[in-house]
């Protein structure tokens, strides 16, 4: 998720029993839940491929009334950005003034945006029609990773196994918390949840470092359904060099043409991909 902090975190993910955990939430004690089916493959083609700036650290992807928004993280270079997807470059960009911020996933929800932020526990809101400056900021005390919504709420990763339901709180500058969904296979608890994105029903998540993308039940919170991105930049574009870190990151669904498109961080490309029955 962050390139600092790569190699500390592939030692943890492959060797500190399952997987890093952001807030103490990962139990490694939690037995094997066998009564969940393993989760099944998600088939998919790739239909497009469209260009993206490859210094963009995307963290947040977002369709949204024919355009696509993007979120990116990295200190000094956070921004907001709306892109024009046949060309990758942007229409719009807007650099977090505070160099400290190191911006996460975004969501859009009764014509606002919300960007969460990595450890800085803050959730900017702007108003869609001016993305340059935060109208409102939220406390959040956990770190923020990837974000979607369901129409009513806000939909928040922070690197463990759960999933946040949450309602912004004018009066307190606070996220008011209505769910917490844990997120499992047959195998237990399923963290390093990052990118989110809710299509028909369930939150497909990226996990970081990972080819993965996750499909979840918000019901149960099982994970019924994987999708493999393994070796795709190589398959279209073999001459595309990715840096430490720039890994699968980036989920958009355009719910009126039902197109999903997927990307990476400082990728060169986005993929237009299609679900197959």
């Amino acid at each position: 998720m962050r390139r600092i902090y790569l190699l500390f975190f592939i030692a943890v993910f492959f060797f500190g029993c399952g997987g890093h955990s952001s807030s103490g939430d990962y139990d490694t004690s939690v037995p094997m839940p066998s009564n969940i089916p393993p989760p099944a493959p998600v088939i998919y083609k790739v239909i497009n491929t469209y260009p993206h700036d490859s210094t963009s650290f995307t963290q947040g992807l977002e369709f949204y009334n024919g355009k696509l928004y993007e979120g990116t993280g990295e200190e000094k270079q956070s921004k907001i950005r709306i892109v024009n997807l046949k060309t990758g470059i942007p229409e719009f960009s807007h650099t977090l003034s505070d160099p400290k911020i190191f911006g996460e996933g975004i969501t859009i929800l009764n014509g606002k945006l919300y960007q969460l932020t990595w450890q800085n526990n803050k959730i900017f809101e702007y108003n869609l029609k001016d993305l340059s400056t935060p109208v409102k900021t939220y406390a959040w005390p956990k770190e923020g990773w990837g974000a979607t919504n369901n129409g009513r709420e806000i939909i928040i990763s922070d690197g463990t196994s759960n999933l946040y339901f949450v309602t912004p709180d004018e009066k307190s500058n606070e996220m008011k918390v209505n769910k917490i969904l844990s997120v499992k296979n047959n195998m237990g608890p399923v963290d390093s949840l990052n990118e989110l994105e809710l299509i028909n029903g369930y939150v497909y998540a990226n996990r970081w470092l990972t080819s993965q993308i996750v499909k979840i039940d918000t019901t149960t919170g099982n994970v019924t359904g994987v999708m493999d991105f393994t070796g795709i930049m190589r398959q279209y574009d073999p001459s595309a060099v990715l840096q430490d870190g720039s890994v699968l990151n980036g989920i958009a669904y355009d719910s009126t043409t039902k197109k999903i498109f997927i990307t990476g961080k400082d990728w060169p490309k986005v993929f237009e991909i299609e679900l197959m029955p």
